[in-house]
């Protein structure tokens, strides 16, 4: 054992020559028996490692100046199992948005009823609790119900109920903000929730505290694990406490990730979680939101597989739910006493007046004195309107878009004027410039806008928990299938990388179990959208040096079919259960089919791919 201990020595404290990239902050996973782990532990310490994590079957620690390679002689000791990179893991947001007033009333977030869960009655004798991992909950916002709240403080980061910003109680409102008459309401309101904080100071945290954290959620009886957040790298402890999760009944739902590119991001990217992309209020997919491949490997080796990709999307643009204290800041725009939707610009204050529309306010104009400024966007900046409006003696300014949609803009950082200016869309034009007076209002909130995934994964979360709410009987990954099985199929027809089977929606979810129980036989009669009715296999090969494709299909009841490869159809065919596609292209690829029912989005096959 001394020997051991004296070679590990050389090897940590000796530079590698191979020179292999160092982890995160130099730290690593050591995954490890826990009836030893005290003797592995005790030697990181004294070979200068930081235990920065004490999980279940693995520590994590930080050797400052050492590679992977040189972390590695531990394995020498037979009580390690493993050692790898401890990966960074960042939120998933990608801009605020500060609009409306919710102070006041009740706000329903357009996702709500774009999901259906506005439709489905959350039981809330059911048990569910979801396990929240991300910065922390603000324990001063009024919307949530409180007794059924409970955390986890994760190492270095503070208690859970203080924020660390204010994404986390972003993310929990969305999944269960009380139906309670102010703020919002959330997907299923007032469900039980463990907070676990894993998010530093700095705004981010690790693989690590990831694994620890399904630890902790599991001793907290949490159902759904949700976690708007990723990086890049897959990581093998991470990847094994989110499979033992799911394998012991329970779902885990990530985000697929902000950067608008077909990167895999985890631990979304792990086959035990469910990936969540983001669409907006119109069901177009957000620009920013992820789309990995659902292939992996090349050639004979490539494998297709739904669940390492994009698998459901939901509303995650421009969504409203519970912030911090004072930390957001919201607008309210009213017409002759009529509300309508608004954006803060710039500048907190109160405003009321007479309305003088002031066309593109491209100069001075006297007659605005003492009057509120409506003002179209264009030609000019934001700013120069509105200083404009000032100098005219202008109390306020509402700047209305000059295409489709509200418009959310900044006054610049240069910005040395004082009155209240807010956004409007372009849909109320005509009802605000025949208006005769005007109010406007800026002012802090507990609840602002947020666009990302971040936003799309708890509206799953909570989702799921709804329906799940009412068939108890079913496992996690029952309530997965139907989500997916049930999903509102958008973009290309069927199963596309963009928006995986489709947006979620809850009620179609709901009766999908009623009708057929947990294991979604379809034996409640008829067919039901998007169950894959539709059997399909594929068979490629090349003769002569041309490509081919065996199609063989059953279940599709009209005369004719739609067939669709990598998501463009082919055209009408003929029901015989067969067809064979001849792939011009030259060269190696991966060719993906669906068989639809004529003109049907939602009668399908699956998905299978074929590889050359």
């Amino acid at each position: 054992m001394k020997k051991n201990k004296l070679a590990l020595a050389l090897i940590i404290s000796g530079l590698c020559a191979a020179g292999t990239a160092n982890a995160a902050d130099d730290r690593y996973i050591i995954q490890v028996d826990n009836n030893k782990k005290g003797v592995v532990k005790a030697l990181a310490k004294k070979l200068g490692g930081d235990i920065k994590v004490d999980g279940n079957g693995f520590i994590a620690a930080q050797f400052s100046g050492h590679d992977l390679a040189s972390i590695k002689g531990l394995l020498n000791n037979p009580h390690i199992k493993l050692i790898e990179e401890d990966q960074k893991r960042i939120p998933m947001a990608v801009y605020n948005d500060d609009a409306g007033n919710p102070m006041q009333q009740q706000l329903t977030p357009y996702a709500v009823y774009q999901s259906q869960a506005d439709q489905v009655t959350f039981d809330a004798n059911a048990g569910m609790k979801v396990c929240v991992i991300d910065s922390g909950l603000d324990a001063t916002n009024p919307d949530f119900i409180w007794g059924n709240i409970t955390g986890d403080n994760d190492s270095g980061t503070g208690n859970w109920y203080d924020n660390g910003g204010p994404h986390g109680t972003h993310v929990a409102g969305t999944i269960g903000a009380a139906d309670n008459n102010i703020g919002v309401v959330g997907m299923a309101p007032g469900v039980a929730m463990h907070i676990i904080k894993v998010f530093n100071a700095e705004g981010w945290g690790y693989s690590s505290d990831l694994a620890h954290a399904a630890d902790l959620c599991s001793q907290a009886g949490a159902n759904i694990i949700s976690m708007s957040l990723g990086g890049g790298g897959s990581n093998n402890t991470e990847s094994n406490a989110f499979s033992n999760f799911t394998n012991a009944g329970g779902l885990v739902v990530a985000a697929a990730g902000n950067d608008g590119n077909s990167v895999r991001s985890y631990p979304a990217g792990y086959p035990s979680v469910m990936m969540v992309g983001a669409n907006d209020a119109n069901n177009q997919i957000a620009d920013f939101s992820q789309f990995p491949s659902c292939t992996s490997g090349r050639g004979k080796r490539a494998t297709t597989d739904e669940t390492i990709c994009v698998e459901v999307t939901a509303g995650g643009v421009d969504t409203l739910s519970t912030y911090p204290a004072g930390m957001a800041t919201s607008a309210s725009l009213a017409a002759d006493g009529a509300g309508f939707a608004t954006s803060s610009m710039e500048n907190s204050g109160n405003a009321s007046g007479t309305a003088y529309y002031m066309g593109t306010a491209e100069s001075i104009d006297t007659g605005a004195a003492g009057k509120i400024c409506m003002i179209d966007r264009g030609n000019i900046s934001f700013y120069d309107k509105v200083s404009n409006c000032e100098n005219s003696g202008g109390i306020g300014a509402v700047i209305i878009n000059n295409e489709a949609g509200m418009l959310y803009a900044t006054l610049g950082d240069t910005n040395d004027t004082t009155i209240p200016a807010v956004g409007a869309a372009l849909e109320d034009r005509s009802a605000l410039l025949s208006s005769t007076t005007i109010d406007i209002a800026i002012g802090t909130s507990d609840y602002g806008f947020m666009s990302g995934t971040s936003m799309a994964t708890p509206a799953v979360s909570g989702i799921a928990a709804l329906v799940w709410s009412n068939h108890t009987d079913c496992t996690g990954t029952e309530i997965r299938d139907a989500l997916k099985a049930t999903a509102e199929d958008q973009g290309a027809a069927g199963h596309d990388v963009y928006f995986g089977h489709g947006i979620v929606k809850a009620a179609a979810a709901d009766a999908y179990l009623t009708a057929n129980g947990c294991a979604g036989s379809n034996d409640g009669g008829g067919t039901t959208p998007g169950s894959d009715a539709i059997n399909l296999s594929t068979s490629g090969y090349k003769s002569k040096g041309t490509a081919y494709v065996d199609l063989s299909w059953n279940g599709a009841a009209t005369s004719t079919v739609d067939i669709y490869r990598n998501g463009s159809k082919l055209g009408s065919m003929a029901n015989t259960n067969s067809y064979t596609d001849t792939i011009t292209t030259k060269g190696g690829g991966s060719y993906t089919y669906q068989v639809c029912e004529a003109q049907s989005t939602t009668i399908c096959s699956n998905n299978s791919t074929a590889n050359f």
